[in-house]
């Protein structure tokens, strides 16, 4: 695991009932032992920004990526990818794990583009806290301008961070945690009673 993360971290965070999780029988049989199933099983993520993908209700397991798109037409897709787990969705991509490599893909239909996001499952989970405990906590202040340069900084570290143990979710501009990344700083994303929300819009 690049990342140390566990189930009490989250739980601390956001709460147990904030954290989804995916059941043991929701991976197909060449992906259930691996490192990434078990975190995906045990650990969970929190809800909001990213939605973990419910399993098929007769199956029990979940989409596979050949269920949801045809890889064969995504130019740099594993011979094998149609036979990857969709384990979740972040913005317009299917994201699929690949159990040989323990990598998670970003499968993006309207543009038909297939590309590694996470280096493995850890590195999924700890964006995915990071930016939704910025989310959840975030306060703009009296000064709103002020507010915005601190949260462009907090953006920005959470991918300086990030990217010193893995490159992948913000290797360049058009990923999508760096288009989630730029909508946060821009004060885009914050719902509900967040202090952010509520400092925005009153």
């Amino acid at each position: 695991m690049l990342f140390d993360v566990t189930r009490g971290d989250l739980a601390a965070v956001f709460g147990e009932d904030r954290i989804a999780t995916l059941p043991a029988t929701a991976f197909p049989p060449a992906a259930a032992d691996t490192e990434g199933a078990r975190l995906l099983r045990t650990v969970g993520v929190p809800t909001g920004t990213l939605r973990l993908g419910a399993p098929d209700e007769e199956s029990g397991r979940p989409a596979l990526v050949r269920d949801v798109v045809d890889a064969e037409d995504f130019e740099g897709a594993s011979q094998d990818a149609g036979a990857w787990p969709v384990i979740g969705w972040l913005l317009n991509a299917h994201l699929a794990l690949d159990p040989g490599s323990g990598k998670v893909y970003a499968f993006d239909a309207d543009e038909e583009s297939v590309r590694a996001l996470h280096t493995d499952v850890s590195s999924l989970v700890q964006v995915t806290l990071r930016f939704q405990r910025l989310l959840d906590e975030f306060t703009f202040g009296d000064d709103e301008e002020a507010g915005f340069e601190r949260l462009e900084r907090e953006v920005e570290a959470i991918r300086q961070q990030t990217s010193g143990l893995d490159p992948l979710p913000f290797q360049d501009d058009e990923t999508v945690w760096s288009v989630v990344g730029e909508e946060i700083a821009a004060g885009q994303r914050f719902t509900g009673d967040s202090p952010g929300a509520r400092s925005l819009y009153g």
